[in-house]
């Protein structure tokens, strides 16, 4: 009975590992085609612009710069991905082992400061900052660059998709703040199951409603990892309030975005090696958490 149920909870836990991806991917296009859409048919809202060559180029410059983002927010996906943390293939060299060493009896290794196990991914990870559940992997030392160049795409798309359904929020609160649009914007699902709205107002509803909510939630986290990446921390080292890695604003932008720290995040294709090796890091502070 203990064996069935483990299997059955293993092939759960395999089948709903890339959901988080799938849904993430589904609501970045639908975004993305709601806002296009919203440029090419909607826009501009005076009757008399609708086909002067002013309108013409506000319509690709705005399709130019969004489908800039999506780019930037796929490809970095896409690297952040490919690109593992984990100690795999990397020769630690624990014959000069110091302080902050630790044996991972998982691993079954001496694992370098920062360094620790994830029990998602089953591996030690240099440099360890967090498992992010929506990409399903961890965030380390070698694509920490592209997770948050990810987060900074995504954040600017969202600001960008929230003020371009500034327009469906007036369009449906036109009449007054009613009980009717109230619940159009806050509950839009039931209201499309209770047949009182069109399949069209709720997808413009719920996605209105979904760029606000994301972008919400990712500047919370974008302003975050920005305050850890100035301060030269880890999310771990955050929460034991220990910043004994800090190289001031200039070093800790090199060690965690690379020589080209200036340039990389315009574009995921631009080279910005890491100056360090993941396995060794300059002590600056106290290596133990504040009392």
């Amino acid at each position: 009975m203990t064996s069935f149920a483990s299997q059955v909870f293993v092939r759960v836990d395999k089948f709903c590992r890339p959901l988080p991806i799938v849904l993430n991917t589904f609501l970045v296009f639908s975004i993305t085609a709601e806002v296009s859409y919203l440029v090419l048919v909607e826009a501009p809202l005076e009757a008399d612009q609708k086909k002067t060559v002013w309108s013409a180029f506000w319509k690709a410059f705005h399709l130019l710069v969004q489908y800039f983002m999506l780019g930037n927010i796929c490809w970095n996906a896409l690297l952040f991905l490919r690109t593992s943390p984990s100690i795999k293939g990397v020769f630690l060299g624990v014959e000069g082992m110091g302080q902050g060493w630790r044996y991972c009896y998982t691993c079954e290794t001496h694992t370098p400061p920062r360094c620790s196990h994830c029990y998602d991914c089953k591996v030690c990870v240099l440099r360890r900052d967090h498992h992010c559940v929506f990409f399903g992997q961890c965030v380390g030392f070698r694509n920490y660059r592209y997770f948050l160049s990810c987060l900074f795409f995504m954040w600017s798309g969202l600001l960008y998709a929230t003020l371009m359904n500034a327009e469906v929020f007036i369009v449906i609160l036109k009449e007054g703040v009613t009980m009717h649009s109230i619940l159009l914007l806050i509950i839009p699902w039931i209201m499309l199951v209770s047949g009182q709205v069109t399949a069209q107002a709720f997808a413009f509803a719920f996605i209105a409603d979904t760029c606000v909510v994301g972008f919400l939630l990712v500047s919370a986290f974008f302003f975050f990892h920005l305050v850890l990446m100035f301060r030269g921390q880890t999310t771990r080292e955050w929460y034991s309030t220990r910043r004994p890695y800090n190289l001031g604003l200039r070093g800790n932008l090199r060690h965690t975005l690379g020589l080209r720290w200036y340039l990389c995040w315009l574009c995921p294709l631009i080279p910005s090696p890491l100056p360090g090796d993941g396995i060794n890091f300059q002590v600056t502070g106290l290596l133990e958490p504040t009392r």
